[in-house]
């Protein structure tokens, strides 16, 4: 099987660790089968080549691409420039993609839509997520219930859709919860491999990074652990079984 590569974009090696474990275990995915690259620590792997590849899986970090350059660290604006350096060939061949939180933010830029901290709405926690028309027929949606929850953690957040992108979900604080470009690019703002304990992870990685009052933060926990929170990780097998190649 042609490998799946995991690009992570999360500095802080616990978050990036269960990350990691978490993609691995809702996608159904073995070490074995897939490239794990720490954007923070290493660049993209030498002569790397699409078509060696099933698929390319982002996962989220704390920066924003909506941050002017003069506002970024050196770590997230070379993690930034090596994500945004695959996505020409990926839009233009329509590859298999899936980003996630930061992903889509990623996605939208490339694609020149704006991405701002004016209006994500959520904070932290589980929201409602719902299928749109077209989402109702998307092949990794097939099935899915109308309304869903899912696991949110971001500071900025689409404010249109991009063009030659489908909306996928949304959510009331969130329009656009999940899109697709072309066949193949997908993108989500909720984050499709966590779960409870991995939230509860984040929360005390990221509770001094400005996604909420620090104070809040078992608050926050106590939410997480009683939330209902299943169907997104489906995505993630779908997303593999769909694009796993030879």
């Amino acid at each position: 099987m042609k490998p799946f590569l995991i690009l992570q974009l999360r500095p802080e090696t616990e978050a990036a660790d269960d990350e990691f474990d978490a993609i691995l275990r809702k996608s159904g995915l073995r070490q074995d089968e897939v490239t794990r690259v720490r954007l923070d620590r290493e660049g993209l792997p030498g002569g790397l080549q699409l078509d060696d590849l099933s698929g390319v899986i982002v996962g989220g970090g704390p920066g924003c691409v909506s941050d002017p350059p003069d506002k970024k660290s050196a770590v997230e604006a070379r993690i930034e420039a090596a994500v945004l350096g695959l996505m020409p060939d990926i839009t233009a061949r329509d590859f298999p993609f899936m980003g996630c939180c930061y992903g889509i933010g990623v996605l939208a830029h490339h694609l020149g839509a704006p991405v701002t901290k004016d209006h994500h709405g959520e904070g932290v926690g589980a929201t409602l997520c719902k299928l749109t028309e077209a989402g109702a027929s998307d092949p990794l949606l097939e099935g899915f219930p109308q309304e869903f929850q899912a696991f949110v953690g971001h500071k900025e957040a689409l404010d249109a859709l991009p063009d030659g992108c489908v909306h996928l979900l949304a959510s009331d604080p969130c329009p656009y919860q999940m899109i697709r470009y072309g066949e193949n690019v997908y993108a989500t703002q909720f984050h499709p491999e966590a779960d409870a304990a991995g939230f509860e992870t984040r929360i005390r990685v990221y509770r001094e990074r400005g996604y909420f009052p620090p104070e809040a933060a078992d608050s926050l926990i106590d939410m997480c652990r009683a939330a209902d929170v299943t169907m997104p990780e489906h995505l993630l097998r779908r997303f593999v079984a769909r694009y796993r190649t030879t």
